[in-house]
């Protein structure tokens, strides 16, 4: 096996781990270093070996070749920290239309200036919704409409649990932080003074007493991340506030990696904790970041030294 077969082979072992398929891409990248080895030029990956490969054969359709590009870009991203030389295509090479938009995922540098922006907010309690709606969502992972049909007595003080209620008119209790109960309680006391005369049952309120809007939520949290900074990745990937949930899936395998858990037993659990009914729905929101795939590889360096040792 050659080393850019060893690199492939890794790579895939390495996205599997994190609950990927990947039979396209393994079909795509065995051919693909196929074609380097009976190419002339060096043996590995190049921006024109890339391009040459990705748009054969001709009457391929662009999005076809979009694919095939992306499935090497996305190998050669990996492939270039273990290699500088290795080149990544860069993203417009061969610009067709997504099929999904590419998750934002969030730092905890940028969740403190969306917070601290949406405290800026006026009047007052419309700065208070804002950043209780953004700490939620970043604390529990929870979907926009699930936060904005929040109720006040779907949030148990004494039990530190939220009940939510998803897709498909599902509940699911989460059990909150102790910090997520304060924030909650802080800002039910802040509504009460305030805006002391709003009966309104929803958790979240507007300005007017009355439950939010999504056509109002999503306007002000693009205008916040305006007023961060924050800037479009490319032409599929922007910042949402529904990428808060996907940050929290990321973050919490994360975690699962370096705190030396079982990333395979914590699937499944974050699936039921997102209110998804099998944890394949889950994998999406697990899109590779350097850092979660730095993980896995390590995790999986380590065991494969284990069992060297144990043989």
């Amino acid at each position: 096996m050659s080393g850019l077969e060893q690199m492939v082979t890794d790579y895939l072992r390495v996205r599997r781990s994190l609950g990927f398929k990947l039979d396209h891409a393994e079909y795509v990248l065995t051919r693909f270093v196929d074609h380097i080895q009976s190419a002339g030029g060096p043996k590995t990956v190049t921006v024109a070996h890339a391009l040459v490969f990705a748009t054969a054969p001709a009457g391929a359709s662009r999005r076809w070749q979009a694919l095939r590009l992306s499935a090497i870009r996305c190998f050669a991203q990996w492939a270039q920290t273990l290699d500088p030389t290795i080149e990544v295509p860069p993203k417009r090479l061969l610009p067709a239309r997504p099929t999904r938009t590419a998750p934002y995922i969030y730092s905890n540098a940028e969740i403190g200036a969306l917070l601290d922006a949406a405290a800026q907010l006026r009047p007052a309690m419309r700065a208070a919704t804002y950043r209780t709606l953004i700490a939620l969502m970043a604390a529990t992972g929870i979907r926009t409409g699930e936060a904005i049909g929040l109720n006040v007595a779907s949030f148990d003080q004494q039990a530190s649990t939220l009940t939510v209620t998803g897709k498909y008119g599902k509940t699911r209790k989460l059990p909150l932080h102790q910090s997520a109960v304060e924030a909650l309680a802080q800002y039910l006391d802040q509504r009460a003074q305030l805006l002391p005369a709003a009966h309104c049952p929803a958790l979240l309120i507007s300005t007017r007493g009355t439950r939010l809007s999504s056509s109002v939520v999503h306007p002000t949290f693009r205008q916040l991340g305006v007023e961060t900074g924050l800037r479009t990745r490319s032409g599929a990937c922007r910042p949402r506030l529904h990428d808060l949930r996907h940050t929290f899936a990321v973050a919490t395998m994360l975690d699962a990696y370096t705190r030396g858990g079982d990333p395979a037993a914590v699937l499944p659990l974050l699936a039921t904790w997102l209110g998804h009914c099998e944890p394949s729905d889950t994998y999406w929101y697990l899109t590779g970041t350097a850092e979660l795939l730095a993980a896995a590889t390590d995790r999986l360096a380590g065991s494969h030294s284990d069992q060297q040792e144990q043989s």
